[in-house]
């Protein structure tokens, strides 16, 4: 079997009884169940919610995505081996550590194979809550151009490229494209102020004030617990991007829990400890990767400058890129996630049989 045979590229096209479209994301696929199917599995396997939660399947791909396009490689390769496996793993044992301190819940019920997780039904939270420990990425380059305030914070003078912030900042921005919000641009990905969430939290989808707190709260709670598990394997988790949405729990009372994935190679920077010491930069996320198409390409403008998206399409579209640099990427993602859980990432032969005979046999989702 080859390699690229391994490799879950496409999500979307598994057999999975729904009456819904299949929604496809960058990298995850979401399947809603039947409403009759969701309130079966509800019954049958205890989930710790109300009996008419709408249930969704959510599998992951081994698709890899940057500057929000999806590349490729040479041989066939639409996808990075071991990638979305890597991820999933990294996700549930963050969610297991932040369960067991305490923290809050996920919108994961089950996990019934590497890489799949059924999930129920959140209502988003429209913010990208993004929490940074080291001044790097955007954020540098935002500053050497002599800006200072980002989402209504100050930052001192004199800080250096990739060094320590005098304390952990929360810079939101906007997830998804929001209208009709005074100072807020109606654009994706734009940073926004604390001030901007209070005004309008409705608008944010925040069910009261309080609980802007509460996220925030649960944010430095969240990077904290991982920040610090990371630090015993020598590793410096820089920053990262949670995401939060509200459920509904068995007695029907909303709460806030995290969604998507939480602390990942996708999600996140997260450095070598003991290269760091020696003055290096050495990613163990998707950065590295992100810094190899802007060394690859002549015009690393492309990749940066939204507005010539129609050209970075086209680069991601016509170009494979060397089998190299993926099974790079592919020891990036499987030695990390093998550091977090301290288990071995196994490669499947053929994913999507594993998933589809899991899925019809032990929860009658395929017919």
């Amino acid at each position: 079997m080859n390699l690229a045979d391994k490799v879950l590229a496409i999500n979307n096209d598994l057999p999975i009884r729904t009456d819904a479209p299949v929604h496809s994301g960058k990298v995850r696929s979401v399947y809603w169940l039947t409403e009759s199917d969701s309130k079966r599995l509800i019954e049958e396997k205890n989930y710790n919610v109300p009996s008419d939660t709408p249930l969704a399947i959510m599998v992951i791909s081994d698709r890899i995505s940057a500057f929000d396009c999806i590349w490729q490689g040479e041989g066939g390769m639409k996808g990075v081996p071991g990638k979305g496996a890597a991820l999933n793993a990294i996700s549930n044992h963050w969610f297991k550590l932040f369960k067991e301190q305490g923290l809050a819940d996920s919108h994961i019920l089950d996990i019934p194979h590497p890489f799949v997780w059924i999930v129920q039904k959140a209502k988003p939270v429209m913010i990208e809550a993004i929490c940074r420990q080291y001044i790097t990425g955007s954020m540098w380059r935002s500053y050497v151009k002599g800006e200072r305030d980002f989402c209504g914070i100050e930052l001192p003078e004199g800080l250096t490229k990739d060094s320590k912030l005098p304390e952990l900042l929360q810079t939101p921005s906007t997830k998804g494209i929001l209208k009709g919000i005074p100072g807020v641009p109606e654009a994706d990905d734009v940073n926004i102020t604390r001030k901007n969430i209070e005004d309008n939290f409705a608008a944010f989808n925040f069910k009261s004030k309080d609980d802007i707190s509460l996220y925030e709260k649960l944010l430095t709670e969240g990077f904290n617990v991982i920040s610090t598990a990371l630090n015993k394997i020598d590793q410096i988790f820089v920053d990262t991007k949670f995401e939060f949405g509200y459920v509904k729990d068995k007695a029907g009372n909303d709460k806030l829990i995290y969604m998507d994935e939480v602390g990942t190679p996708d999600s996140s920077r997260i450095w070598d400890g003991e290269q760091y010491q020696a003055g290096n930069v050495v990613e163990n996320s998707k950065e590295g990767f992100r810094q190899l198409l802007l060394q690859h390409f002549p015009d690393a403008d492309i990749l940066l400058n939204k507005e010539r998206m129609p050209e970075r399409e086209a680069l991601a579209r016509d170009n494979e890129l060397p089998l190299s640099v993926l099974m790079d990427v592919s020891k990036t993602y499987i030695d990390i996630a093998e550091k977090i859980t301290g288990e071995k990432i196994v490669l499947s032969d053929n994913p999507k049989a594993e998933i589809v005979s899991i899925l019809r046999e032990q929860y009658q989702l395929i017919d």
